[in-house]
């Protein structure tokens, strides 16, 4: 009689920590992660898949193909680290410095690795086909659109019927529950870099010259009124100056001033509302004081929309796999972003955070994901395969037989 998949997930566990561990000390960031490549290569070395890697980019994507007709469901893992230097202590921490795995990727990789292995073993009874897709330059990078361009979605020959993406979280949940909503989950994520032209002069004779940098201060703070007054409370959007530069001393005025903000939104409407909003805006309140504004708005990752069907399937397979109490229907979404959203653009499926916080930590008080000491425990391991394999089993089991 076949074993269950969380039985499989757990007795590949030990090998996964250690393939996990060995990602973790050597992290890479952005779209060229050749060590990490090799390392999911060689671990996936001897399984029945079809292997293809990217070009320009150290992505793998592995084609498992079912003994028994069906669909086609894909599984992603992101593999890229963060510049972040490490402050863990863990014996297995980043010896790279000024990298560091502080968004989980490292796992992320590893349970997909570990999926592949458990349906592998199935291969004989899967109805179907699942494309497990490895990841690089999630970070600001857009590795899953440049993936989407070399053919990822098509690498079996046809395009899947579901999509699905874990990501786990160092904080805010406890360890091994599950959290995620129906439609917007994560926020989109862009770029508005405005710089403020003038004309340079002698700080002690301003009406001589054409002082950009209060003209820029009051363009940041009417973006603050904008958002408050343009758009509905209840589909927000958050905009925070980052960077802020003018000048080199204290009594010349400089010919411009530059600021860039990162935009965040939960629907397409607002995203196109902004954009048009918030660059008209600089360039009027610039001219309305006789300068001038180069305002330009960077789309960089599309608001993460999970399919109402298959977010209800993810929360019924996380509830039989896990249990009941291991699912909470998040009240509302996260401001983070994530490229799984290019993804989610064209095939439906389900984004679902879930808690690797170490035992007897408290999540709410745990360094959360991006820190130097955000802290991912081995345990959740098991969990990850398991619901990997799960989601991509149950999935292609209900589809209809051809």
């Amino acid at each position: 009689m076949a074993t269950a998949i969380s039985e499989d997930a757990a007795a590949v566990s030990g090998e996964i920590a250690e393939l996990r561990h060995s990602i973790h000390s050597e992290p890479e960031i952005g779209l060229d992660l050749p060590k990490t490549q090799h390392k999911v290569l060689s671990a996936l070395a001897g399984l029945p898949l079809e292997i293809s890697t990217g070009a320009g980019l150290s992505s793998v994507t592995a084609v498992l193909r079912g003994g028994l007709p069906g669909e086609t469901v894909l599984l992603r893992g992101d593999m890229d680290a963060l510049p972040v230097t490490e402050r863990t202590g863990l014996p297995y921490a980043s010896a790279i410095p000024g990298a560091m795995h502080a968004c989980g990727h490292d796992l992320h990789t590893s349970m997909l690795v570990g999926a592949a292995k458990v349906l592998a073993a199935r291969q004989d009874e899967l109805p179907g086909n699942v494309i497990f897709m490895f990841q690089p330059g999630e970070e600001s990078v857009g590795g899953a659109r440049v993936m989407i361009e070399q053919g990822v979605l098509d690498a079996a020959g046809e395009r899947p019927v579901a999509a699905y993406a874990l990501h786990v979280a160092s904080g805010l949940l406890p360890l091994g529950v599950a959290a995620s909503k129906a439609g917007a989950c994560m926020a989109a994520a862009d770029k508005l870099h405005v710089t403020v032209r003038g004309r340079g002069g002698h700080g002690a004779q301003p009406h001589q010259a054409a002082d950009p940098i209060p003209v820029a201060c009051e363009i940041v703070t009417a973006l603050q009124a904008l958002v408050t007054r343009k758009f509905d409370v209840f589909d927000p959007v958050v905009i925070t100056v980052g960077t802020f530069h003018a000048g080199t001393v204290d009594n010349v005025i400089p010919d411009d001033a530059t600021f860039v903000a990162t935009v965040r939104t939960f629907s397409p409407q607002a995203r196109s509302l902004v954009k048009e909003a918030s660059v008209r805006l600089a360039r009027e309140l610039a001219a309305a004081h006789g300068l001038t504004a180069d305002a330009e708005y960077e789309e960089v990752y599309p608001v993460t929309i999970n399919d109402g069907g298959e977010f209800e399937f993810a929360r019924h397979t996380v509830g039989e796999v896990l249990g009941e109490h291991k699912f909470v229907t998040a009240p509302n979404p996260l401001t983070g972003s994530e490229d799984f959203s290019y993804v989610l653009e064209q095939v439906p499926g389900a984004f679902v955070m879930v808690g690797a916080c170490p035992p007897g930590t408290d999540p709410l008080n745990a360094p959360f994901n991006h820190s130097a000491e955000a802290v991912f425990d081995d345990e959740i391991i098991t969990d990850g395969v398991t619901l990997y394999a799960e989601l991509a089993m149950r999935r292609l089991a209900a589809c209809p037989r051809r």
